[in-house]
């Protein structure tokens, strides 16, 4: 595979990637942050063309562990909604604005009822890929290509510190989820790319 860097960027095929991908550090900390970003935002977690109908495919294996008004809202606005940029999101619950795939455990901590229900292998689907690779972001190319970007996020602070303290890089923490989304082949050229921009 074909990998080039031009300054900021590095090129892997027809995905580029942020050099703060492999520069920065971070590590999430559940301890610290429970899961707020199922909660906090703006708007739902972004949605790929074809994540919506993943999520109507897997809903009977997951539902049972949402909220009521998780539920609701799924019945009410579909599994997906369209925000203010005409972008594909979750839905949220009129309450407090959390996703409307979100589980509380009895501590009140926020967990995703997708993963879980993956976790215990009773659906074959992870959950939405603004999830998995956060705090990466995918930029579609008109190209046909993707665009791997850093997103900053002030509720990850204690995430990226804890990076710092363990030497983890953002796209070593997330080897599971990118090679699940574009090939073991590639995150080992990206391994490959960030080994050979660290010699430098």
């Amino acid at each position: 595979m074909n990998e080039r860097a031009f300054g900021a960027i590095i090129q892997i095929g027809d995905i580029l990637v942020s050099e703060e991908v492999i520069c920065e550090y971070f590590a999430c900390d559940y301890t610290a942050c429970k899961g707020r970003c199922c909660v906090e935002g703006d708007g739902g977690a972004p949605l790929g063309e074809e994540e919506p109908e993943q999520l109507e495919r897997a809903y009977d294996a997951y539902a049972p562990l949402m909220s009521e008004e998780g539920r609701s809202a799924v019945a009410r606005e579909g599994f997906f909604t369209v925000d203010r940029d005409g972008d594909l999101v979750t839905p949220l619950c009129p309450s407090d604005g959390a996703c409307a795939y979100l589980h509380r455990d009895p501590s009140g901590a926020c967990l995703c009822s997708i993963e879980l229900c993956f976790e215990k292998g009773l659906c074959r689907w992870r959950k939405p890929a603004s999830c998995s690779l956060y705090p990466i972001r995918l930029t579609p190319l008109s190209s046909g290509g993707v665009a791997l970007n850093l997103h900053r996020w002030d509720i990850c602070s204690a995430a990226y510190e804890k990076g710092r303290r363990e030497g983890v890089r953002v796209y070593e923490f997330l080897r599971g989820p990118l090679s699940e989304r574009f090939g073991t082949e590639f995150w080992e050229a990206l391994d490959a790319a960030a080994r050979h921009l660290e010699i430098e």
